[in-house]
This record gives C-alpha cells, structure tokens and sequence, in this order.
C-alpha cells in the first residue's frame, strides 16, 4: 500500500524523514537534465552511417521521441499511484510481488543505476581532457598487472570519479541544493542547444537538406533497428523522476506533469538540432564523424563555434550526471525499509532530510566501477535487462488496473491501453534486437540478473518482516 499521508499544506509526505519539495518546474528539468547528456552531439553520426538519408534520420527522432512520451505516460500513472521514493521498484512489487521489485533493484545497484553513472562519469572526464590535459582518458595515471591481468586509470577515470564524489555531496547536504545544481546546469545545456538550433537555422546552410536521398538496397531493416536503439538509448533517463516521486509535491498532479514537460521539451531539442546537423553537413560526411556536434558547428561557425560546442557537451554531461546521482540513490532506500538490502541503507539523515547512507553506497560503487574500467562491458551487458524491468512496467499498468481497479489513480495514462500497450510492445522488440545482436553479451547481462537470487533468499530468510519507517536505525 501506498505510504502517504497529509502533510503541511494540504501536501502529502512519503517515507519518514523525506520532505516534499520538488515541484512540476523541479521535475520537468530532472527530466530533460537525465535525458541530455553526451549523446545528441554523438549518436546522428553513428545513425547515418547505417541510415545515409536525411528524411529517416529525422523519423527515426521523431518515432524516438514518441516512444519516450509513451513510457512517460504510462509511468505517470504508476508514479502517482505510488508517490514513493523507488520508482520502478515499487511498480513491479506492488504488479508482481517483492521478489520482482528487488531484482529490479539489486541489478540497479549492481549495474545498471551504478554503471550507468560511471559511464556518464567518465564521458565528462574525457572532455575535461580537451580542456585539461591531465584529465585525458588517453593519459594514464598508473598501471598495475602481468599479461594476464592489467588494472590501469586514466586521467579521463580520475576526473569521472571526482565528479561522481562532488554531486554525492551535494546531495548528500540537502535536498534543495542537489536540485538546485541540477537545475541549474539543466537550464545551461538548454540554452546552450536552443543557442545552437536558433543559430544554426538562422545562418546560410552548409549543405543541402535532401531528405529524401535514394534509400540503400541492403541492410535497411536492420539499420532503422539498431538507429533505433542508438535513438532510445539517446532519450533514454526520462523516467529518473519516478525514484524522487517520495519528495515531489502534489504528486498526483506534478509527477505527471514534470515526464510529460520534460520528455516533450527534449524531443523538441532533439528534432530541431538534428535539421542543424542536416544544414551543415551532408549525410555522407555526417555518417563519418564521431562527435557530429563538433562537426556541424564548425562547418556553421568556424573553430570557436565547435569549442563552445565541446564545452557544451562537457556542461552536458555534467548536469546528466547530477540528476541520475540525485534519483537513482533512492531506489535503495525503499528496499531496505522492506528487509531486502542493507538496513543501515534505509536511513535519512535527520538534519538534511536526505538518504544520506544510500547515496554515499550508490556512490562508493559507481567510483569503484568507474576506476575498475569495467563499467562499460558490464553497463553494456544489461542494457537489455534495463529494457525487459522498463517492458515489465509497462505491462504493470494493465495488471494493476484489473487486480487493484478500486486504488485510487490521480492521473491515468492517456490512450489506454494503446499508448502503454505500444511501450510495451517496443521494448519487447528491442530486447529481441538485443539478443540477436549481442547475444554473449546478454547472456552475461541475464547471468548478473540471475545472481540476485539467493542474495534474495539470503535477505528473506534474514529479516522476516519489514523494517519500520523511521528516521534514524
């Protein structure tokens, strides 16, 4: 059941200790601040190389950006439903039991969340080093090992985890200030891609905007799949808010509004910024650079334009980090006050209101991970079971509608049943993609899942019941 209560003002609380401070403005921009990251100045170049034609990139953004908004919706749903801190967890145990919530969570922990912030980590590292050479990922700080076995960490690895360090004390100070850095550099990189699609479409183009160039007779199946993919996991972050839903306000109203305003503001940026690249580039030359961005930029405004673009991609990844750090600590909290993680997790610091031991484990591992130099083999291993836990919430909508029809629901999800039905539907047929194109690696990524089992026989058979919602252990 649903842990809430009245609260001051007519406001609701969650898990004791956590305030409700987050507003529909706050969640929009946590929205867009997870969703922007490195990859609209990376990923159009990988996309044309596979898909030369302008008019089916462009497609391909547009369906993306619809998909998203479809998961968002659906999620509204859940998320005032179930206005705790957790997201996703307490959608696939309040649909499926505990048993389903904690896997979800254990691989977060383990890889996912984690990885994923270690990845983000170390993007930002290696653009530090275009600014400060000591930060490169190509300098290496020390080197350990035989043939067998080497450990090594580059300036780019040293940068991500000081990165990862400074917003996990930030957040760990108070609530209000982790969002206001996160909102803060948020409205930053807007400006800084608005800057670039004004701009971009206000000066003469560089090269002709054909989109509809003679499509490629072999391969196109399995270009626009894997565009796709690149495109999804480019929007992919929209749902980060769901973990904070314990400290948003009015969450049966302003949850639904901050993934709606946040997803549909980022689709906007990604369309428009995808024309620029098509104005100053031909497909052909788009689909050989590996930081577009950069490219296009300079191609449009000359060397200080793809400096400004670089820094960009720096403020990007920086914010992208701030809010996965600030959301994804409170996955943790929730399962420890069930009895399904470390106790001494569900604590909330008394003073600053925030889970303050959660995030330091979240952010001890992600350090770990991003020193390790493992993170993107493991982060690539379970990607497709990020996908299947996003397919089993998706699927959670219509459980809960026939099994708990009488809970209240302050937002429904708009076209039910045929807007989360088609989440669903995709996400399924990415892991399908997934599995047909990286099947050792998903096979690894399903053995990670896996060994969540007897860590949860292990922590059910130690706690038989939960632990009480306090404030302190």
């Amino acid at each position: 059941m649903d842990d809430v209560r009245p609260g001051k003002d007519g406001a609701t609380s969650g898990q004791a200790g956590l305030e409700r401070r987050l507003g529909a403005w706050d969640g929009a921009l946590i929205t867009a601040g997870a969703m922007l990251g490195s990859g609209i100045f990376l990923t159009t170049g990988d996309i044309a190389r596979r898909l030369p034609q302008g008019g089916l990139i462009l497609l391909l953004w547009g369906s993306g950006g619809l998909l998203t908004l479809a998961g968002a919706l659906s999620y509204a749903e859940l998320g005032a439903m179930f206005p705790r801190a957790g997201g996703q967890y307490h959608f696939l145990k309040e649909a499926y039991g505990r048993f389903w919530g904690f896997l979800f969570g254990w691989t977060s922990f383990l890889v996912i969340m984690s990885g994923g912030i270690a990845t983000i980590a170390v993007g930002f590292g290696e653009y530090v080093g275009a600014f400060v050479p000591f930060f490169s990922t190509h300098h290496i700080l020390w080197h350990v090992g035989s043939t067998e076995w080497t450990w090594s960490v580059s300036g780019g690895q040293l940068a991500g985890a000081l990165a990862i360090a400074f917003h996990t004390a930030v957040n760990y100070v108070g609530l209000r200030e982790g969002a206001f850095v996160q909102n803060a550099i948020t409205v930053l990189k807007v400006a800084a891609l608005v800057g670039l699609a004004v701009v971009g479409l206000a000066v003469p183009p560089t090269a002709s905007l054909d989109l509809l160039a003679p499509l490629p007779s072999t391969g196109l199946v399995a270009g626009l799949a894997l565009g796709m993919v690149a495109v999804l996991w480019t929007f992919d972050g929209w749902y980060v808010l769901t973990f904070s839903a314990g400290e948003v306000r009015e969450p049966g109203r302003n949850l639904p509004r901050g993934l709606v305003r946040g997803s549909m503001a980022v689709m906007g940026l990604y369309l428009v910024t995808n024309v620029v690249y098509l104005r100053a580039l031909p497909v052909s030359v788009i689909g050989h650079s590996t930081r577009i961005a950069e490219a296009a930029a300079n191609a449009l405004f000359g060397a200080s334009g793809a400096r400004l673009i670089a820094l960009s991609v720096l403020v990007a990844t920086f914010g992208c980090l701030a809010s996965n750090v600030l959301c994804c600590s409170r996955i943790y909290l929730p399962m420890a006050e069930d009895g399904l993680f470390f106790r001494s997790l569900a604590y909330v610091h008394p003073r600053t209101h925030t889970p303050s031991r959660s995030l330091v484990a979240q952010g001890a591992w992600s350090i770990v991970l991003a020193l390790s130099g493992t993170y993107e083999q493991l982060y690539t291993c379970v990607v497709f079971a990020g996908v299947l836990f996003h397919a089993g919430c998706g699927m959670a909508v219509f459980v809960l509608r026939k099994t708990r029809p009488h809970t209240p629901r302050p937002y429904r999800t708009w076209g039910y049943p045929w807007i989360p039905g088609l989440f669903v539907a995709v996400c399924l047929a990415l892991v399908c993609t997934t599995l047909s194109q990286s099947p050792r690696e998903s096979l690894v990524g399903l053995l990670l899942v896996v060994s969540g089992l007897p860590v949860y026989a292990w922590w059910s058979r130690k706690s038989a019941a939960p632990l009480p919602r306090t404030q302190s252990p």
